[in-house]
């Protein structure tokens, strides 16, 4: 492979603000995996935002960009995975697997998806110093008969459609909106654009802790919510902390450590059928390999309130942001129920909204 712009590239990253600011342009927030696109004749890579490749998990993939892009170029997008009407990051994740025989059978089964929204690189010329409106229009020219599994992402430099997406779009998987200076060069692993993501709060029951890495203070705390049968799931973690507040806490949550996880809802954790849902605190992930996800069980009987942006399936997308004690509640209360629920939006119609 020989092109102006080699990998590994590091992407371009966007840094939370509140509100959609003016004077840019804008494009729906992807929830998949990240991965810049080298093509060089009948050389693919898919570079991961690590840097590691991805491209032996996504051989279908392979295929469609050879057909679709440039015979040298350098793109910029996201893989994701479509189930009916929206995007599917539980699926997406199940992509990553080390037997070669499961990744061929899963890209049968549950093929990827490609939405390009930036180019780094066409034929012998670096764009990395080309301004984004002129990216973005050469990266639409290349990309006009493109078909799928390959999409140009939608983008728009009008603020009021940029909010209807924002409220719209997430109906079909979407993450929020992202905002790019017009005048904006690419400078990887540099955080130039803007991001707006939806926060919204729940109140939990905090059910365990695991350690923090640097000692024997709290990391993160277990979340759960009650079903409509009374079970207590498991909905994620809550992480961020000041060091002084980790400590603090352990002395806190002593009076509810239990010796051992027997009597708790989520004691099933250690046994092989329960890791193999990735559905309790204790389950392995091909992501975090060899990492300790030991955890330490409490009994269910405090509240906090935290923010999170959305939900994927039954459990929140991302790390959710702790807000407060809520000494006022009952944990029993704590439901699914509060969870405000998202009007769906068909992800087809995302795919053919034109370049506004």
């Amino acid at each position: 492979m020989d092109l102006p712009v080699m990998p590994p590239v590091k992407p371009m990253l966007a840094k939370s603000v509140s509100t959609i600011p003016p004077g840019m342009q804008y494009e729906a927030k992807w929830d998949g995996f990240r991965a810049i696109v080298h093509r060089d004749g009948d050389e693919i890579e898919l570079g991961s935002r690590t840097g590691k490749s991805l491209t032996r998990y996504f051989p279908e993939l392979v295929a469609a960009l050879k057909a679709n892009l440039p015979d040298r170029c350098v793109v910029d997008g996201e893989i994701v995975v479509i189930q009916g009407a929206r995007l599917d990051f539980d699926r997406l994740s199940e992509r990553i697997h080390p037997a070669a025989s499961r990744v061929k059978l899963l890209a049968e089964t549950t093929p990827a998806s490609f939405v390009a929204f930036d180019l780094l690189a066409l034929g012998d010329e670096a764009l990395l110093d080309t301004p984004l409106a002129d990216r973005r229009a050469a990266l639409t020219r290349i990309l006009s008969t493109a078909r799928p599994p390959v999409h140009l992402a939608p983008a728009t430099t009008d603020p009021a459609l940029a909010r209807e997406w924002f409220e719209r779009f997430e109906g079909a998987g979407l993450d929020g909106v992202v905002a790019k200076p017009l005048d904006l060069p690419y400078r990887p692993d540099a955080r130039l654009m803007f991001k707006i993501k939806h926060e919204r709060t729940a109140d939990v029951v905090i059910a365990g802790f695991r350690f923090h890495k640097s000692g024997p203070i709290v990391g993160s705390l277990l979340l759960g919510l009650y079903d409509a049968h009374g079970t207590l799931q498991h909905v994620g973690v809550c992480a961020a902390f000041p060091m002084k507040r980790r400590a603090e806490l352990i002395d806190e949550l002593e009076p509810l450590r239990m010796p051992d996880p027997a009597g708790h809802p989520w004691a099933a954790w250690a046994e092989e059928s329960a890791h193999e849902s990735a559905r309790l605190p204790g389950a392995q992930s091909r992501w975090t390999g060899k990492k300790d996800l030991s955890w330490v069980p409490l009994r269910p009987e405090w509240v906090c309130e935290v923010a999170y942006d959305h939900m994927e399936g039954d459990r929140f997308r991302h790390t959710a942001q702790f807000r407060r004690m809520r000494p006022d509640r009952e944990p029993r209360s704590c439901t699914y129920a509060q969870l405000e629920e998202v009007v769906g939006y068909d992800l087809a119609e995302v795919l053919r909204t034109k370049t506004a």
